[in-house]
């Protein structure tokens, strides 16, 4: 798992201090110059507590204990929503006159002249029209009488007179003087202008800020920001004002409603009432009946009577009739039943009478008979007795038979009364009922039309103020000073951070050792060269102390350390080749400059330009301070490529001793350019050249050609003892590592360790940290 450094990553950032200290300042000046043309916002804060509708005057409240409608609490977040509405606001506008605003022009920002502006203005247009317009116009006041005119800011004014009409863009306008506040705005420059009243509320709208209190609580905080603080406080409190009119003007045509309802409805019941009383009045004179229940109760128990009187009736007709058949059916003087309940005293007496003088009779015969004068006169009287019963029973009959038919027709009248008392009951009750309902209903209707009349004139508003609007501070809450001032500084640091964060980020290329060593692994990295301005010498001199010179002794160091690692191991390990990724990276600079540290110990080297594609040593060996010791100049034009071709050259003809700065050092050039180089190099005469001069010298340095871009240096690769690849900060990828680990991981090339060159003086390891003085040129701080 990769491990990360912080103090590497701290460095990354200090090490461009200068462009963050900039970046700030730079951040706080903008934020100075935006504070000082900001418009300062002062903030207007009020509380009003939403009340419950207990006994509310809406009519709706009048049927809730019909359980008709709900009737809950207020919900407080609904109501925010009604009070933060478009159509509050367009009011508020309205009755404020926001839509119109007077200020006064300045030369980098203007002021709102709102409480007393020096000028009145008054449209000759409908209301439709003026809330609906949107144009500005500028005047200057001349004279208490005379003011300047103008559409446009730039364009000369009109002097017109107060009081008369202007045309303007949506109709006729008069402007007056504002004699409160009228003197010291004479000679200065205004504008006026007018906007949709819709626009404004909507501007407001979303200026202000309502919110409840607490979670559970009732109370709202109203708050509004802005340039001015009593215009804050008006558009709050007119807000509240509004709101509180808006709900009691909903609760009275509510209850307007309701009572005109309600006076219909009793219209209508009382229509209905008046009916249902004529159908109970036309019922009972129909029936003739008053109270059925009374006179049911009068029927049964006559009835009852009526019932018994005819049973007796009957019996007593029964017993009349049986006896008067007795009577008539008899022949032989015999006594007849007595006492038999008759209630006719005539048959009863004579009945007794009869039977004495027919037990006289039954008494005489015992001593007489029948012929005996006595016996026959009270036969005579019997018989006579006889007859007179006869009549009376046939009389009390008639009578008996008499009274049981009226006493039936009674009992029939009675009956029919008592059978039909349900079905009177049951239609008087069902008019009775409809009746009561119809009345309570009525009697219902008028409470509750007073009940509405009531509840009109004592409609209460929807909301309590428990503070009205004021200004939550002297000082204004916008802008602030100290969180702008914060936010500049964070934003002064975080730009740079970001830019060099993103570049970091992106960035795929070595820029130093240390990023090298992370991607080389286990292969050493000698060491870094420092980048170089045009006025510093490319070429190290004798007892040079430059942070170059000093660079390079540092690889040197490094490179005799491994040479003579492996010298312990195998002998001879001095041929050193040097090479890149791609041309331009300072293989023949690190080649050159390399040989001349070595030179400088009194060690024997020697460079050879093995880049015969395209050789670079003569470019570092033609300044004036650098002699050939060679005399032969015929061959002094002898190199590499002639020494490969033709096999009369030998090798001290292509070797030419150089007096480089006081240092001494033999160097054998590429030669000329040749058709084949690759088929060149595989010559078996460099073999013979690396032999001879790997005895002869204490270093071989030879400057070789890219590894990526052509064969050349892999051809050739089996002589050197150590390859030193070279990468160019800033420029070599670091992709472009993986080629030689992988090369050399293939056994291809042998000896790898990197250089880098032309690291910046920021991301050197060593000189960039310390410093190494003599020759240590000091650079501008926007170059580093």
């Amino acid at each position: 798992m990769e491990k990360y450094d912080l103090n590497e990553i701290l460095q990354t950032y200090t090490k461009h201090w200068k462009w963050f200290v900039l970046s700030i300042i730079v951040a706080i000046a903008f934020a100075y110059v935006h504070l000082r043309y900001q418009v300062p916002e002062y903030e207007a804060v009020a509380k009003i507590q939403i009340l419950e509708d207990k006994n509310s005057g809406s009519g709706i409240d009048l049927f809730q204990e019909l359980d008709i409608f709900s009737g809950g609490k207020n919900n407080v977040h609904d109501e925010i929503e009604l009070l933060n509405s478009r159509s509050n606001f367009i009011e508020v506008v309205k009755e404020l006159g926001l839509n119109t605003k007077v200020e006064l022009l300045g030369n980098i920002r203007n002021s709102e002249l709102y409480n007393n502006p020096p000028i009145k203005l008054n449209f000759i247009i409908p209301d439709s029209t003026f809330y609906n317009s949107n144009f500005s116009f500028y005047i200057t006041i001349t004279s208490p009488t005379t003011f300047g005119y103008s559409l446009e800011e730039d364009e000369p004014e009109r002097v017109l007179g107060f009081g008369k009409n202007i045309p303007s863009p949506v109709g006729d306008m008069i402007i007056t003087p504002n004699g409160e506040n009228f003197e010291g705005f004479t000679n200065k420059r205004m504008k006026v202008s007018v906007n949709p009243i819709f626009l404004v509320a909507n501007g407001y709208r979303k200026k202000i800020n309502v919110a409840v209190a607490d979670e559970f609580s009732n109370i709202l905080n109203i708050s509004l920001e802005d340039p001015i603080k009593e215009k804050a406080r008006d558009i709050v409190d007119g807000l509240i004002r509004i709101y509180n009119r808006n709900a009691i003007e909903d609760k009275k045509i509510i209850a307007d409603r309701t009572s005109e309802f309600i006076n219909d409805r009793i219209a209508d019941i009382s229509t209905n009432l008046s009916s249902v009383d004529q159908s109970a009045e036309d019922f009972k004179t129909d029936r003739g009946v008053t109270d059925i229940a009374s006179e049911a109760n009068i029927n049964l128990n006559v009835g009852v009577v009526n019932q018994q009187e005819l049973a007796n009736v009957r019996t007593e007709l029964n017993i009349a009739a049986s006896m008067m058949d007795i009577v008539e059916q008899q022949d032989r003087f015999e006594v007849l039943p007595s006492n038999l309940g008759l209630s006719d005293p005539t048959v009863n007496s004579t009945t007794a009478k009869y039977n004495e003088m027919v037990m006289e009779r039954n008494r005489l015969l015992k001593s007489s008979n029948e012929k005996n004068p006595v016996i026959v006169n009270l036969d005579q009287q019997i018989k006579g007795l006889k007859q007179s019963m006869q009549s009376s029973l046939k009389s009390t009959v008639n009578n008996l038979g008499m009274q049981v038919n009226t006493l039936s027709s009674q009992q029939a009248i009675f009956n029919s009364k008592i059978y039909s008392a349900p079905k009177n009951e049951r239609a008087l009750r069902d008019i009775t009922r409809k009746q009561q309902t119809t009345e309570s209903l009525y009697l219902y209707l008028l409470q509750k039309r007073e009940e509405s009349q009531i509840a009109v004139a004592s409609s209460a508003p929807k909301s309590k103020v428990v503070d009205f609007a004021y200004n939550s501070s002297e000082y204004p809450v916008s802008p602030r000073k100290n969180i702008v001032y914060l936010a500049s500084f964070f934003l002064g640091f975080l730009i740079p951070f970001s830019i060099i964060y993103v570049r970091d980020l992106l960035d795929n290329k070595v820029h130093n050792m240390h990023s090298l060593e992370k991607k080389a692994k286990e292969i050493p990295v000698l060491g870094e060269l420092p980048k170089l301005s045009k006025k510093d010498q490319k070429l190290v001199i004798k007892e040079d102390r430059s942070i170059l010179a000093e660079s390079l002794r540092i690889i040197r160091t490094n490179l005799d350390y491994l040479i003579k690692t492996k010298r312990a191991q195998s002998g001879n390990n001095n041929i050193i080749f040097i090479t890149s990724s791609v041309p331009g990276e300072g293989k023949t600079f690190l080649s050159s400059n390399l040989s001349m540290i070595l030179a400088s110990t009194n060690k024997k080297v020697l460079l050879v330009g093995a880049d015969i594609r395209n050789p670079k040593l003569y470019s570092f060996f033609t300044s004036n301070e650098i002699d050939s010791l060679k005399k032969d100049k015929q061959k002094r034009d002898l190199g590499l490529t002639e020494f490969l071709f033709d096999e009369t050259v030998s090798i001290p003809d292509i070797i030419n001793p150089m007096l480089v700065y006081k240092n001494t050092i033999d160097v054998i050039y590429s030669g000329k350019i040749p058709p084949n180089p690759s088929e060149l190099l595989m010559s078996t005469r460099l073999k013979e050249l690396f032999s001879r001069v790997s005895e002869d010298y204490d270093y071989v340095i030879v400057d070789t050609a890219p590894l990526m871009v052509v064969s050349d240096t892999l051809l050739i690769s089996e002589y050197a003892n150590h390859l030193i690849y070279v990468t160019r900060a800033g420029v070599t990828e670091e992709k472009a590592i993986e080629f030689p680990l992988k090369l050399q991981e293939e056994g291809k090339i042998k000896g790898l360790c990197f250089v880098v060159n032309d690291v910046k003086a920021s991301n050197l390891g060593y000189g960039g940290k310390y410093g190494y003085g003599y020759g240590k040129s000091l650079k501008k701080w926007w170059k580093i």
